[in-house]
């Protein structure tokens, strides 16, 4: 069904806002960005259009300047729910720069948590990450697992985020989720959006598909003796896609007076934990290129694993991770293959 609702997306142009937009616009909803194109590159929002056929307005402005901030809202005056995916996310760059983790993430939140206050935008999902649970030993990771100290300053931002909206929830009329992902990967069905690392690529897949396309020489597995069924680490990898969609199910869930609590969490996971060399292997037989790879030493911090338990999400947003491990590495490698072909 048509919707002519209108939601705020909050770096809409990064990795997992630009496919929330597209899913959104798939199912009717009207979309305004603010992504000040930091982390992101210029030709993303034409991209959305182009593979939409919707309109997508987005705004280049730092969510740390309120003024600017306000604007927006004056320009959209029927914004119904936000989304909030701005933040800096690389891990090695925050233990590096520690301050400007903090001061770009926590500001920018609070920030957009005042404006979502003073417009009463009735409906708010916040993107987290299962780095605030830390270095845990309890497998699967549920909702209730105890929260330990984080292994980054990147992750203390997601874990100091999420307690300054449970406590501003108390007192708040605004319903709030915050969604912690596993670990996203993949790109659009269409081949023109993806994943841009910044930098040198930390995440597993962008490390993958650029070994195998030649950016880089050679892919090193971090650890080959964990006691795990291959001796590689084990992680909970989700289609980005379905990343996205759980994102409009979490509005949607709060728009139509399902949410109970005025602050919820869902873990956003496979259920699944699938392990370094698995994940090569299928990338391997999807891609039809053979991924020159070694053995290396254990890299210090990484858990041994960490997979969801998604329980919660499947039977309150009625979400699942529909797209398997071949579709998550055949859209990944479709998408490394456009970067080069248009020297992206």
């Amino acid at each position: 069904m048509e919707s002519t609702k209108t939601i705020l997306i909050t770096g809409g142009c990064g990795y997992i806002g630009s496919h929330t937009a597209l899913d959104l616009l798939s199912k009717g909803y009207n979309v305004v960005s603010i992504d000040n194109l930091s982390r992101s590159k210029q030709f993303v929002p034409e991209r959305i259009k182009t593979i939409s056929g919707k309109d997508f307005i987005n705004y280049r402005i730092d969510l740390r300047d309120l003024p600017k901030l306000r604007t927006v809202l004056h320009n959209h005056t029927d914004i119904v729910g936000i989304i909030h995916f701005a933040a800096f996310k690389s891990v090695g760059e925050s233990v590096q720069k520690p301050l400007i983790y903090f001061d770009n993430n926590i500001n920018s939140t609070i920030n957009i948590l005042r404006i979502a206050e003073e417009y009463a935008i009735p409906n708010f999902v916040f993107s987290s990450s299962c780095s605030v649970y830390g270095n845990t030993t309890e497998l699967p990771v549920n909702e209730n697992t105890p929260l330990s100290s984080p292994e980054s300053p990147y992750g203390w931002t997601k874990l100091i985020a999420e307690q300054m909206i449970a406590s501003h929830a108390k007192t708040s009329n605004i319903n709030f989720i915050a969604l912690r992902y596993f670990n996203p990967v993949g790109a659009h069905e269409s081949g023109k959006i993806g994943e841009i690392p910044f930098a040198e690529p930390e995440n597993l897949v962008p490390n993958i598909t650029q070994t195998a396309i030649g950016k880089k020489g050679q892919f090193v597995i971090n650890g080959s003796d964990y006691p795990t069924r291959d001796g590689s680490c084990i992680r909970d990898y989700v289609h980005v896609m379905d990343i996205a969609e759980a994102h409009t199910l979490a509005l949607e869930f709060q728009m139509e007076g399902k949410q109970q609590n005025k602050f919820e969490v869902f873990n956003l996971g496979s259920g699944n934990g699938v392990s370094v060399l698995e994940l090569i292997h299928s990338f391997e037989s999807v891609s039809g290129a053979p991924l020159n790879y070694v053995l290396g030493t254990r890299r210090e911090g990484d858990v041994i694993a960490i997979y969801a338990d998604n329980k919660k999400a499947a039977e309150q947003l009625n979400w699942f991770a529909k797209r398997n491990l071949d579709q998550m590495m055949q859209s990944a490698w479709a998408w490394e293959q456009q970067l080069q072909n248009e020297n992206l």
